[in-house]
């Protein structure tokens, strides 16, 4: 490496997310010798570390000669204080972008494309826009059966594994998502690891809705667990509710469901990879997935549910995993709770059986576990719900519930939202539907996830009859402006249909 490609390192203090940034002087010799500009793709080398960084030009006012200036990512990945020498040359051309552009004029790609791709993505070598090229392309059903098997294999092998040497079965559940309040994860795991089943639950974050089940169970306990943690957890207690984007199962997973999340977007084979990839490192045999249908769910269709059910056994297969989707109802939110403190509200007047419980969460949850007892016993489904029901209602889902918080660090203290609004019904007459996009879109403008108190509550439910002035919902927000924001949507909406029977 030529000394004169060398500079000195300041810390900017940008946080520019995930994607490492270095600033660079519009005079800098380095620029001018090496043909950088402007959003150039660079490498930049600091003793035994290397990372490809994005360049961004700036003043000669904002930057000393000789130096360059690293977000906050930057400095970490590569390892740097303010003050050392790092070279910065031309970033190594990623051959794998010339299958993505093959993609883009609609050709299929190879398993060793698709490796790569995935082996670039994972090791921080693409660019944001990259990465949103990759997603944008294989949206819909762009790809093919054989795609998604490499791509969750692909996506398998570039992370951790988890194994279970004294167990044969290891249980998962999933839903695909889009139904706002669709807690079920924590009331299934409890159910299920109360009889002694081994259900090591690794969850995502939200990627288009107002909570994930990490993002719910994080307001109850501590979720970010390593690897070892996670194992002793287990040990302890049959089962976990993790964070899985703190374990590395899947690391390029973890980076596209990041950009995902900026472009609102949640395509048909990366969700299948995205859901197998973790189960499997997670070390799961058997996996029930909840696919809901509803006219403003995220699958709208009878026929587009069974193609995605169908690609999940045929992906499981191909994959050592056995797999059985649940088509359900998806018609309006489940629970009464939407955003991550309100879910776990839910969560715990089911677990503790209390009068105000919401009942389609419960019949949804008991659903779902005695799916996994007829997997895991190899019995009729009747007899799976009757020990669902047992367990839930004897208190026992609670005892164990309680087991795995306090395995995890412990029981929080659900946090109080700053502002609360109830919003009252406009008109008398019968509820006829609730759009659940909407619904979850004004939660997320109230600022759920990010705000673990945000989100909304339902008081009445589809069918039920209103009278005009009656409580339809109360809106919680952390400051006054969000709240504002999300009533101002609200208005302009048509979330609430209210009609005569």
């Amino acid at each position: 490496m030529k000394e004169t490609n060398s500079l000195t390192v300041i810390d900017m203090g940008i946080d520019t997310h995930q994607e490492p940034v270095v600033y660079m002087r519009s005079d800098c010799h380095i620029c001018r010798s090496e043909g950088f500009t402007a959003n150039s793709r660079v490498l930049l080398h600091y003793e035994n570390n290397s990372i490809i960084a994005t360049l961004n030009v700036v003043d000669e006012k904002v930057l000393a000669p000789a130096h360059a200036g690293l977000s906050k990512i930057a400095m970490r990945r590569l390892g740097v204080l303010d003050g050392v020498s790092i070279t910065i040359s031309h970033a190594p051309v990623i051959t794998s972008l010339t299958a993505v552009r093959k993609k883009i004029f609609g050709h299929k790609l190879s398993d060793e494309e698709i490796w790569a791709i995935v082996s670039d993505i994972s090791a921080h070598r693409y660019s944001d826009i990259e990465i949103a090229s990759f997603l944008s392309v294989c949206a819909g059903s762009r790809l093919d059966v054989d795609e998604i098997i490499s791509l969750t294999q692909a996506m398998v092998a570039c992370g951790k594994r988890l194994t279970w040497p004294n167990e044969t079965l290891i249980l998962d559940k999933h839903c695909i998502g889009g139904l706002p309040g669709n807690r079920t994860t924590p009331l299934v795991v409890a159910i299920v690891s109360a009889a002694g089943l081994t259900i090591p639950k690794t969850s995502s974050r939200a990627i288009t809705s107002p909570a994930g089940t990490a993002d719910t169970m994080e307001s109850l306990t501590t979720v970010n667990l390593n690897l070892a943690d996670i194992q002793r957890v287990v040990n302890e207690t049959h089962a976990c509710l993790a964070w899985g984007g703190a374990v590395n199962l899947s690391p390029a997973d973890d980076l596209l469901i990041r950009i995902e999340r900026a472009l609102d977007l949640d395509g048909e084979g990366q969700l299948i990879a995205s859901v197998l990839s973790k189960k499997i490192a997670a070390g799961s045999t058997h996996a029930v997935i909840d696919i809901p249908v509803g006219a403003t769910a995220k699958i709208r269709s009878q026929v587009e549910a069974e193609r995605l059910a169908s690609l999940f056994t045929q992906v499981g297969a191909a994959c050592g995993i056995q797999i059985r989707c649940l088509i359900t109802d998806g018609s309006q939110p489940i629970g009464a709770g939407v955003g991550p403190v309100e879910e776990a509200r839910d969560v715990l007047a089911v677990l503790q059986g209390r009068d105000d419980a919401p009942q389609d969460l419960r019949e949804r949850a008991l659903y779902l576990a005695a799916h996994l007892f007829s997997l895991a016993y190899q019995e009729r489904y009747e007899l799976g719900l009757i020990r669902a029901m047992d367990i839930l209602d004897n208190g026992e889902a609670w005892l164990q519930f309680q087991r795995i918080l306090a395995a995890q660090g412990g029981i929080k203290s659900l946090p109080k939202a700053s502002y609360q609004h109830t919003e009252a019904a406009p008109m008398t007459g019968t509820l006829q539907a609730i759009d659940n996009r909407q619904l979850a879109r004004l939660a997320k403008l109230a600022g759920a996830p990010t705000t673990a108190a945000a989100g909304l509550r339902l008081h009445k439910r589809v069918g039920d009859r209103i009278e005009r002035g009656e409580p339809l919902f109360t809106l919680y927000s952390d400051t006054a402006g969000e709240q504002q924001y999300a009533l101002d949507f609200y208005q302009q909406s048509a979330i609430f249909n209210i009609g005569e029977a």
